[in-house]
């Protein structure tokens, strides 16, 4: 799913996420449920807690979840490519950690079982022929994001997947696009799924009912949403920004409210239709091994596209997710994934420099609207206010959060930034002066 906000606030996907503690609203999964377990790849048996304990607490390992024990690599690629049908690989989208992670576990299961397709939650199913022209070289980097409508579909650094896009070009590898129309999903949240006309679900067949666990789960993220101030998109939460956590009874009562189901439909709609191209990979592609590359929430606990794949017939998805080593020791023992890659602790590994204005972004009337302005940000001491208008910046017309998302992104530290603002409908000029070092 696509988040339009300011590069100051960061994208997140959920829980695992080293760099961001809430969950995203419609891409969270929970951390319970029973464990898949991993097949033939297990770690050494005869292993001790201590050495348990050990290898969780080691940067650059794979981690068997349910025991803590660190598999053989070799072991584990060699077992994926002879009887895992599908793989799926989870991420924080604007962890630039995990799509290096990515990258090294496709080239390791291309290398050892040199057929794969890879499925990617980036592009709705109508993008289908311009990833058949991309892998068939017929368009340039840039024609192929214009094409695929990058900007407005998706919205995240396109510098982050690139790597993974070339990398089935260079090697003629399927990309299948696994995601279905926001509006459809749109449509499911507010009116419910049995609200959308056949005709009009993309082809999806009825998702599976999300389990307890999961239902409990989702009800916290939508308590969460609705702890928000108004048009701000939990997803766009500056990390280290202390978010209240619901206790029990904001749990039963959102559960009460009369749109949580609808809810937990629009979450499952999105589930449903990356596990069923997946399935429609697998069953096109019968010899080779289906990678989805898509956000944790739909692959942790195995409640999202782990739980929909089952309900359709492919019964041994594999599920890995990175995540750093302090948090790889407290999920063992948890159905959280089948197994880790332990990254360097969040500290260790800042996250890239890039400008930072300081504002969470909603559609505003013909401009992006301010909804929030983080404080000790460039927007608070440019004296932007929540409410605000963004109708120009460097001179440039924004008529959408994504205009000025562009913009903002394309400064260098120590710019100093023209922005016209709609004001109470008086149109005010202000400078926004970004610091030699982004904050």
């Amino acid at each position: 799913m696509k988040n339009t906000t300011d590069p100051s606030s960061g994208h997140s996907t959920p829980t695992a996420n080293r760099r961001s503690p809430l969950r995203i609203v419609v891409l969270s999964a929970a951390l319970v449920a029973a464990a898949i377990g991993l097949a033939r790849a297990q770690a050494n048996p005869t292993a001790s807690p201590t050495e348990g304990a050990s290898a969780c607490a080691t940067q650059g390992g794979w981690i068997d979840v349910k025991t803590g024990r660190s598999i053989d690599r070799d072991a584990l690629f060699r077992d994926l490519a002879a009887n895992t049908p599908v793989v799926l690989l989870g991420e924080s989208h604007t962890d630039v950690d995990h799509h290096h992670w990515q990258l090294h576990t496709l080239a390791a299961l291309h290398g050892r079982a040199g057929n794969i397709v890879i499925g990617f939650e980036a592009f709705p199913r109508r993008m289908q022929s311009v990833l058949d022209d991309w892998i068939e070289g017929k368009l340039t980097a840039e024609a192929f994001l214009k094409a695929s409508e990058w900007r407005q579909v998706w919205g995240y650094d396109a510098a982050l997947y690139m790597p993974l896009f070339q990398f089935a070009r260079l090697n003629r590898i399927p990309m299948i696009a696994l995601n279905v129309e926001r509006k459809l999903v749109s449509q499911v949240g507010q009116n419910g799924w049995a609200s959308v006309p056949p005709s009009e679900r993309e082809g999806l067949s009825n998702p599976a009912p999300a389990s307890p666990a999961y239902q409990r789960e989702l009800a916290r993220i939508y308590a969460i949403k609705k702890m928000m101030p108004p048009g701000v998109d939990p997803a766009s939460i500056p990390p280290g920004t202390p978010m209240p956590e619901p206790d029990e009874a904001a749990l039963a009562d959102a559960i009460k409210q009369p749109d949580f189901q609808r809810f937990v439909e629009a979450q499952l709609t999105w589930d449903r239709a990356m596990a069923e191209a997946l399935a429609s990979a697998k069953h096109k592609f019968s010899n080779a091994t289906i990678v989805g590359i898509l956000g944790s929430g739909h692959v942790e606990g195995g409640h999202g596209v782990p739980h929909q794949l089952k309900d359709l017939g492919v019964t041994a998805p594999t599920s890995f997710i990175p995540v750093a080593v302090d948090t790889a020791c407290k999920l063992v023992g948890t159905s959280f994934a089948d197994a880790v890659f332990t990254l360097p602790r969040a500290d260790e590994t800042p996250p890239p420099e890039r400008p930072r204005l300081g504002v969470f972004l909603a559609q505003g009337d013909g401009a992006p609207r301010i909804s929030q302005v983080a404080s000790d940000s460039v927007a608070e001491a440019t004296g932007l206010q929540a409410g605000d208008h963004v109708v120009r910046a460097a001179g440039l017309e924004t008529r959408n959060p994504d205009d000025l998302v562009d913009i903002i992104a394309r400064q260098a530290p120590g710019t100093w930034l023209p922005l016209s603002i709609r004001r109470d409908g008086q149109e005010i000029d202000l400078i926004a002066k970004f610091p030699t070092r982004p904050r």
